[in-house]
């Protein structure tokens, strides 16, 4: 009889709960198709996100648009694996969701989590997590804000009250620059960090070009990394991890680093995901300096501003596959191809500056 069982969370092995949870949130994700994007993340990906950017005990951990708080959790995850204080960390999250919101404090109490808050609320109309006049600002902040959502306030935005708009104001038809901003603004001067999952387009958008180029100049961007396709749900899209530093270490300081990890991706039963060994590579490429032909490369400011600012990975890194004959070819996808043409189009458009010019001072009309 159910009388004579203490039914409490306490009783419970410790993550038991939150594990069995976080299976229920997944097995909803699968059911659910095209809403699934709106709370849950490949879970792969965000574990490869915690490993990048190693929390550390006593943290504030933010996410702007948390979902059901998995980014947030992952990180406290991190810290049990590696046998550290976990307790200490305090994690923030803001999502607009209702629902979601909810399932996201129930996901944060099941995992035993004490310190932690959750607020609703719009984060780029309402943000929550504000002092005085300015936002509150954390050590560390991973997120996957909505791709170029078109409603949204734009007007409120160009005159925004905490500076969120420090590199300019997005396109109305583009948000992810306003939620790009809103993280910056959010991040402790000295030991902020991000990781942001970002659709490729914010790499090489012409209508976004100056904030990028604002962005670069910050030198607050440690490295970009593209991901494979069909990791989203729903989505064959390919997506890109953008982490920024406030405080870069003295070795990256007017250098970005790229890594091109398009092939790092492995499908089972119609579901993509990084394996152990996807994980273990990119992160040994993105802590050493050295570069991998074909996968890695640490590019100077000089050369990112020759290229007009354009972020786009194959114009640094190029990917390589194998042939039949066991041989290395170059395989051209849809960003590497954007890229090239846009790289040809500068360069037409260079040349024929030129020869006007020539034209013009040679007196031939």
């Amino acid at each position: 009889h159910f009388s004579k069982l203490t039914l409490s969370v306490a009783n419970c092995p410790e993550d038991e709960l939150g594990v069995g949870y976080e299976y229920l949130i997944k097995k909803f994700a699968d059911d659910s198709g095209h809403t699934a994007a709106e709370f849950y993340t490949n879970r792969t990906v965000v574990h490869l996100m915690t490993e990048l950017l190693k929390p550390k005990p006593g943290e504030s951990i933010y996410d702007p648009t948390c979902g059901s708080g998995g980014m947030l959790l992952s990180c406290l995850t991190h810290l049990k694996h590696q046998k550290k204080e976990w307790r200490t960390a305090k994690l923030f999250g803001q999502e607009r969701n209702l629902m979601t919101s909810a399932i996201a404090r129930m996901n944060c109490f099941l995992h035993g989590i004490e310190d932690f808050e959750i607020i609703r609320g719009d984060t780029l109309s309402a943000p929550k997590f504000v002092t005085a006049d300015r936002l509150q600002q954390f050590d560390l902040c991973l997120a996957n804000p909505p791709y170029s959502i078109k409603q949204w306030d734009r007007a409120a935005f160009s005159a925004d009250p905490w500076g969120r708009n420090l590199y300019g104001t997005p396109p109305q038809g583009r948000a992810d620059y306003a939620f790009w901003q809103h993280i910056i603004q959010s991040l402790n001067p000295k030991t902020g960090r991000c990781a942001i999952l970002f659709p490729h387009g914010v790499l090489f958008r012409n209508e976004e070009a100056e904030m990028r180029q604002k962005l670069v100049e910050h030198d607050v961007i440690d490295c970009v990394l593209g991901l494979g396709p069909n990791l989203f749900y729903n989505s064959p899209m390919e997506a890109c991890v953008v982490i920024c530093r406030m405080k870069k270490p003295r070795k990256r300081k007017g250098k970005i680093q790229f890594i091109n990890a398009l092939s790092e991706v492995t499908r089972e039963r119609a579901q993509s995901f990084l394996t152990a060994d996807h994980i273990e590579r990119i992160v040994t490429a993105y802590n050493s300096e050295v570069d991998q032909s074909g996968f890695a490369r640490l590019v100077p400011l000089e050369e990112i501003r020759s290229q007009q600012y354009n972020l786009s990975i194959p114009l640094y890194v190029r990917s390589e596959t194998t042939n039949g004959n066991g041989d290395q070819k170059e395989e051209l996808n849809l960003n590497e191809a954007i890229a090239a043409w846009q790289a040809s189009s500068r360069e037409l458009r260079q040349s024929m500056d030129s020869l006007f010019k020539t034209l013009d001072e040679a007196g031939i009309q």
